[in-house]
C-alpha cells in the first residue's frame, strides 16, 4: 500500500503542472502585454510644444453643458485665456433656459466683453444623443471653418489652440485629438477610475497605434476643419450614437481621412463621486468600447496585469514539485504592473499630479474582471443624467427602466 501512494504522488504531481500551464501562459502573457503598453507610453512625447510664434487660425469652439459644478467656471475660462493670434469664437449650449450653467455663462460674458462668448439655448432634440443634438445646432452658428468639440468639464493650457492648428494644418479631410487626464481624484472611487484612465486608457491608445494609423478620435478635446465634418455628414450622422467622437473618427479615415494624436494632454475637472457614480460611469465606458470594438474588447481580459499572476500564484503553491518558478515569476509580475503604472500616471501628469496609491492597479485590475463581464451582460447605460438601452451599432435607445442586466 506504501508502494502504491509513493507512487501515486508523483503522477498527481504531474497532473497539477499539466493544469497549471494554461495559468502560466496566460500569467506570462499578461506581464507580456504589460511591458509591451508601458513601452507604448514610454516611447511618446507627451506634452511637447512645437515652436509656434502665434496661432492665426480662425477658430469656433463648441462646448454643450449640461448642469454645472464648482469646476465649470475655471474649465470655461481657460478657453476664453487662450493665447491665440487668430479669432476664437466660444459657443456654448444648453438644451433648457432654467439650466444652471445659463447664469455663469451670462456672468462669464458680463466679465470678459471683449471676448466673443454666446449662449445659445439647443432646445431641438434630433436625435437620442442630447449632447451630439446640441452640437449640431452650435455648429450652425459657427463663423469659423476651424472647429474645436470639447467637454464641458475639460480645462485646458493656454496654448491649446496654437499647437492644434499647427498640428492640423491645411488638411481640408484631418481630425487631431488630446489625450487626457482625470486632473481631480478626490476620492478613493475617483482614484480607481484615474489608473483606468491616467494609466491604462492612453498607454492602451498608443499601443493600438503600433498595429496601425488611429481610426477612432478621442471626445474629449476634438480640432477639424468644417469640411472634413460635412465630409462624414455634420453631426446630424451621429445623433443617435453613444460613442458619437469614435463614430467621427471612424468614418473620417474610411472617407480617406486621417485622425492625429496631439502631444498636448488636457484635463477633466470632476465633482466628487462615489462608488455608485464611478461604477456606473465605468460600466457606460465599457459597454462603449464592448460595442465599438467588440472582439478586441473581449480579448482584453488576457491583458490584465494582476488577474493572471495572482491566479497563477495562488494555483501554484508548495505542493508542486520539481522547481516552482511560478511564485517569483508571478511576484515580479505583480510587482512591474504596479511600478508600470505609477510610471505611466507619472508621465501624464508631467510628474506635478497627485497619483492613486501604490497598490490602487491591483484593485483596478481585480474589478475589472466584473466591469468586462458586466459589459456582456447588459445593454443599458445612464449618461447625462439619463437611461438608454444601445443597440446593435451602438445605436441608442431611450430606456423607461434600469435594472441589472438590462
Amino acid at each position: 500500500m506504501a508502494l502504491l501512494n509513493s507512487a501515486a504522488r508523483p503522477n498527481a504531481s504531474r497532473i497539477v503542472e499539466l493544469s497549471n500551464l494554461p495559468l502560466a501562459i496566460l500569467g506570462l502573457l499578461s506581464i507580456a502585454l504589460v511591458l509591451w503598453q508601458w513601452r507604448a507610453a514610454a516611447g511618446y512625447l507627451l506634452g511637447r510644444r512645437r515652436q509656434v510664434a502665434s496661432g492665426a487660425a480662425a477658430v469656433t469652439v463648441l462646448k454643450p453643458l449640461k448642469g454645472c459644478d464648482a469646476e465649470t467656471e475655471d474649465c470655461l475660462v481657460s478657453w476664453l485665456n487662450q493665447d491665440h493670434a487668430g479669432p476664437v469664437q466660444v459657443l456654448c449650449g444648453v438644451s433648457t433656459p432654467d439650466d444652471p450653467a445659463c447664469a455663469l455663462v451670462r456672468r462669464l460674458i458680463e466679465l470678459h466683453p471683449g471676448r466673443d462668448l454666446r449662449l445659445l439655448i439647443t432646445a431641438e432634440r434630433l436625435g437620442t444623443n442630447g449632447k451630439v443634438s446640441s452640437l449640431a445646432q452650435l455648429s450652425r452658428q459657427a463663423r469659423h471653418d476651424v472647429l474645436v468639440v470639447s467637454d464641458a468639464d475639460v480645462r485646458v493650457p493656454p496654448d491649446l489652440l496654437r499647437q492644434l492648428t499647427f498640428e492640423l494644418g491645411a488638411a481640408a479631410n484631418a481630425l487631431v485629438c488630446c489625450l487626457y487626464r482625470l486632473a481631480n481624484a478626490s476620492t478613493t472611487a475617483m482614484q480607481w477610475e484615474a489608473v483606468s484612465i491616467n494609466s491604462d486608457f492612453w498607454s492602451q491608445v498608443l499601443q493600438a497605434r503600433a498595429f496601425g494609423p488611429l481610426d477612432f478620435a478621442l471626445g474629449a478635446t476634438m480640432a477639424f476643419p468644417r469640411k472634413a465634418l460635412e465630409a462624414a455628414g455634420g453631426f446630424e450622422a451621429f445623433v443617435d450614437q453613444l460613442a458619437d467622437d469614435f463614430q467621427l473618427g471612424h468614418r473620417l479615415v474610411r472617407q480617406g481621412g486621417e485622425v492625429r494624436l496631439s502631444s498636448v494632454v488636457v484635463e477633466c475637472w470632476e465633482s466628487p463621486r462615489g462608488w455608485g457614480e464611478v461604477w456606473r460611469h465605468q460600466l457606460r465606458w465599457a459597454r462603449t468600447i464592448r460595442v465599438c470594438r467588440p472582439l478586441p474588447y473581449f480579448f482584453s481580459l488576457l491583458a490584465n496585469g494582476t488577474l493572471w499572476p495572482l491566479l497563477w500564484l495562488v494555483y501554484s503553491g508548495p505542493w508542486v514539485s520539481g522547481p516552482n518558478w511560478a511564485w517569483p515569476a508571478g511576484i515580479a509580475g505583480l510587482v512591474l504592473r504596479a511600478a508600470t503604472s505609477w510610471d505611466q500616471q507619472r508621465r501624464l501628469d508631467g510628474g506635478s499630479g497627485r497619483r492613486a496609491p501604490w497598490w490602487m492597479p491591483w484593485f483596478k485590475d481585480l474589478a475589472q474582471v466584473p466591469l468586462w463581464a458586466a459589459a456582456f451582460l447588459g445593454n443599458t447605460v445612464e449618461w447625462r443624467g439619463e437611461r438608454y438601452r444601445v443597440r446593435r451599432g451602438g445605436r441608442l435607445e431611450r430606456s423607461e427602466r434600469l435594472g441589472i442586466g438590462d
